[in-house]
């Protein structure tokens, strides 16, 4: 019997959650298509008719990456300097769902950065991240929970911050457990709302 639309559908979602689960146990370092094939129990040689080289392979394991990341389980929204903490709480790996994403998107970085168009769709990514909370920064200012200065300047900030968190959260998980990440992230957001405004007459260290 030939193969149908749905069979074809069906063996690329199985080929999806093999690619994911490579991604879960090994990380981008250990993505190949051997070792995909060998977590589906077929050959390389069925793989190449969805992945023909391995760039393929980690173009697929990114897309995959994102929707797995845009599903996962996020706080509840808000307003103002809430809607920025809920924001940045959604980045950090404070479930072991989140903390698999995260150790995976780290991972992936070594391949982004040998890559330049793959450097690239990263630094888009990145930006667009950045807009975001760019936005909800100056709406927060709107509401006088933040102090004037440049939203884009301030998201930036807060971007470093959180991400840098990440990285120490993912090698070091008991000096960085899930209550302690949260706080580090409220005494960083508390001074953020309270810093002297340049405006205002406030100095800069140098």
């Amino acid at each position: 019997m030939p193969r149908t639309k749905g069979d074809h559908e069906a063996r690329r979602r199985e080929v999806s959650e093999a690619v994911w689960r490579v991604l879960a146990a090994q990380g981008f370092g250990g993505l190949t298509l051997r070792a995909v094939a060998a977590e589906l129990g077929a050959t390389t040689g069925l793989l190449t008719h969805y992945f023909p080289a391995k760039r393929d392979l980690v173009a697929h394991a990114l897309e995959l990456l994102d929707q797995r990341t845009a599903a996962r389980p996020r706080p509840a929204g808000g307003t103002g300097l809430s809607a920025v903490r809920t924001a940045l709480l959604g980045i950090l790996p404070l479930t072991a769902e989140a903390a698999a994403t995260n150790r995976i998107w780290v991972s992936s970085w070594d391949a982004a950065l040998a890559d330049p168009a793959l450097s690239g769709e990263y630094a888009l990514k990145y930006g667009r991240s950045r807009d975001r909370l760019r936005d909800l920064v100056a709406a927060a200012q709107e509401l006088g929970e933040l102090p004037p200065g440049d939203p884009a300047r301030i998201a930036a900030g807060a971007q470093s911050f959180v991400l840098g968190l990440v990285v120490q959260a993912l090698f070091a998980p008991e000096a960085f457990p899930p209550p302690r990440q949260t706080e580090l992230l409220d005494d960083y957001l508390a001074a953020l709302a309270h810093r002297p405004s340049p405006r205002a007459g406030g100095t800069v260290a140098r």
